[in-house]
């Protein structure tokens, strides 16, 4: 099978064609794929759906996929990989693309009804399609803050896809209930900030005593908050040791371990390995390697 690597942080391509110009291959990097015309049948893995203009996909790092066009289909391709995120968390002070940056971890942690049109707000659609053209238009050109115009476009339509992927509401929560999303929400999206994951500011940011709310997250997720907390953390340190070149010391202060120790430990009573060893084996299994093979 053929693997598909990108070698620079980002890229965007737009491509029309009448018929498949590859066959089954897998990716080694993020990718948001947009229809801008035509209709066909798409694969990812074990899914395969229909496609039809203003669909947009998220794919993501060894998915395998490949297509069926049944009308001439015009492809726009964003495509990004560690080193690109890593790049947007180190934004200065006045940037918000660090916060997009967590948006798109949010995204990936949280794909349960992946893979299909990720856009569930209808309203979202003519906002998209817009946001593209823009991005067809403003890409191929090399003039004075181009770089800024696209990163600045992107960053919106990774908000809009974060947007929607809230309305995706895990199988463990009912969909029609705006509280849970909100407070899963809230915990996904400072979870950078321990201070304000405590039981004491969660109670108070949604107005619930705190008795209450440790039962009701217990009861969407199955965990205790300490622990729901702690799992999603390790889930973002699976992603760092996959596609980033970041020290241990990095993530630990990133995420608010204590040390190295504390990561060590956690992590291994986690997945059964230290993150040392995680990171080797995966980049041994992939043939993947942030900066090398994209």
């Amino acid at each position: 099978m053929e693997v598909v690597n990108l070698y620079k942080p980002f890229d965007i391509m737009y491509v029309e064609e009448d018929t498949c110009p590859m066959g089954q291959h897998r990716i080694n990097f993020f990718e948001l794929v947009y229809i801008v015309k035509g209709t066909g049948a798409f694969h990812n893995n074990q899914h395969t759906f229909r496609y039809e203009p203003e669909n947009l996909f998220l794919l993501m790092p060894q998915d395998i996929q490949y297509t069926r066009i049944k009308s001439r289909t015009g492809f726009l391709f964003i495509r990004f990989n560690g080193i690109y995120l890593e790049a947007q968390r180190t934004g200065n002070t006045y940037s918000n693309l660090g916060d997009w940056a967590r948006k798109l971890e949010f995204i990936f942690h949280n794909n349960y009804h992946f893979p299909g049109c990720i856009l569930q707000n209808m309203d979202d659609k003519p906002i998209v399609r817009a946001l593209v053209n823009a991005l067809m238009l403003e890409y191929p050109r090399e003039q004075s803050l181009r770089n800024e115009v696209v990163q600045q476009l992107v960053n919106t339509i990774i908000t809009i896809v974060a947007r929607n992927v809230s309305l995706l509401a895990p199988e463990k929560i009912p969909v029609s209930s705006e509280a849970s999303n909100d407070i899963l929400s809230y915990i996904h999206q400072n979870i950078y900030y321990p201070e304000k994951l405590r039981t004491e500011k969660l109670a108070a940011q949604f107005n619930i005593s705190p008795n209450y709310i440790s039962e009701y997250v217990k009861k969407l997720t199955g965990e205790s908050i300490q622990r729901y907390v702690t799992n999603y953390k390790l889930k973002l340190v699976e992603t760092r040791l996959q596609y980033s070149d970041m020290r241990m010391s990095e993530i630990v202060d990133e995420l608010g371990f204590t040390d190295e120790s504390h990561l060590n430990r956690t992590f291994k009573k986690y997945s059964g390995i230290n993150p040392t060893e995680y990171r080797k084996k995966i980049w041994a299994e992939n043939n993947y390697r942030p900066g090398l093979s994209g």
